[in-house]
């Protein structure tokens, strides 16, 4: 063996036990509200009272440099904290859109309730931030679980949405139709196992993900690192309620009711369907057809349209950037 080979093989072996001992170590912890994972613009917080439980509503309200007078609320998916929508964002204040971001009660930098999570729970508590803020009507922008949001509040307050742009939104189908329910306990021990390795494969799997690794990593860092919080059974038990509410309290059927203006944003290769394992196995492929469920549910609503991006899946503002943004500025711009 030659000396380079030699002094080759050494560094080998003394590297390896140091990469393996860096893969061992411990994530630093956050709390259960993600202190510690960072935001892109300054974070406030709400005080609020939900089944007389006292609670505190994160959110970002984000300035444009040369206001055009409209507000866009932007509202998040299941999986992910509100700060993924920063591209979005800034996409917005450029155009003059004040930006107001929040962080639904139990997701994100808000508390985690002890009661169940509810739709209507989760509107009442966004008008109360419109209201908090003197927004008397905005465009929502929703993503994702927030479609299902945007939904019940543009129901609900119909005066205070002016147009809807629903972003891959589940609940274009009713789960309980292939799924059926499952304990709450099942769901925690199964989400309890996950590991960070699993989640990924799952977010690559269940979204169709576009995206390199190291962009997906926040998303990871900020399911995991919060593992090691004291707290972390007040999160779990919080995010299996969110499941339990997407199934339990579906939309689908008041989407064609809808009045305003609503654009579809659909990755062409979004079939994510909440609940898919435990339908049974010959009803699975019928789930998540979404952009033809959309376009379906876009023909017999007022005025709405659908429109498929190639090449993207569940994050298609992330996917397709370029195309996502021109398909929300020229909606939002009639």
């Amino acid at each position: 063996m030659s000396r380079f080979a030699a002094a080759l093989c050494a560094a080998l072996l003394t590297v390896a036990p140091i990469a393996a001992r860096a893969a061992e170590m411990p994530r630093e912890p956050y709390g259960i509200n993600v202190e510690g994972f960072a935001y892109p613009y300054p974070v406030s917080l709400l005080p609020l009272v939900n089944d007389s439980e006292q609670l505190r509503m994160a959110y970002m309200d984000v300035a444009p440099a040369q206001p055009n007078g409209r507000v866009a609320l932007l509202l998040h998916g299941r999986n992910f904290p509100s700060s993924y929508w920063a591209p979005v964002i800034k996409t917005l204040t450029d155009a003059g859109f004040r930006v107001v971001v929040p962080d639904q009660v139990g997701f994100g930098k808000s508390t985690k309730p002890s009661g169940e999570l509810h739709f209507d729970t989760l509107a009442r508590n966004t008008m109360t931030l419109l209201d908090h803020l003197g927004i008397a009507k905005a465009d929502i922008v929703a993503h994702s679980m927030g479609g299902m949001l945007a939904v019940r509040i543009a129901r609900a307050y119909p005066d205070r949405v002016a147009h809807l742009v629903l972003t891959a939104p589940i609940g274009l189908e009713d789960y309980r139709a292939y799924v059926p329910p499952v304990p709450s306990e099942k769901i925690s021990e199964s989400e309890d196992r996950l590991t960070s390795d699993g989640y990924r494969k799952q977010l690559e799997t269940n979204y169709a993900l576009k995206l390199p690794p190291e962009q997906v990593t926040p998303f990871i860092d900020a399911r995991f690192n919060l593992k090691q919080s004291a707290d972390y059974p007040r999160w779990l038990k919080s995010f299996v309620s969110s499941y339990q509410m997407i199934y339990r309290e579906p939309v689908v059927h008041e989407i064609p009711l809808l009045t305003q203006p609503t654009l579809f944003i659909m990755g062409a290769d979004d079939h994510n369907a909440p609940g898919r394992p435990n339908a049974p196995e010959a009803l699975r492929a019928k789930m998540g057809q979404n952009a033809e469920l959309a376009k379906d549910l876009a023909s017999r609503m007022r005025d709405a349209r659908a429109e498929v991006v190639a090449n993207a899946g569940h994050l298609v503002f992330l996917d397709a950037p370029d195309k996502y943004d021109a398909l929300l500025l020229d909606f939002l711009g009639r």
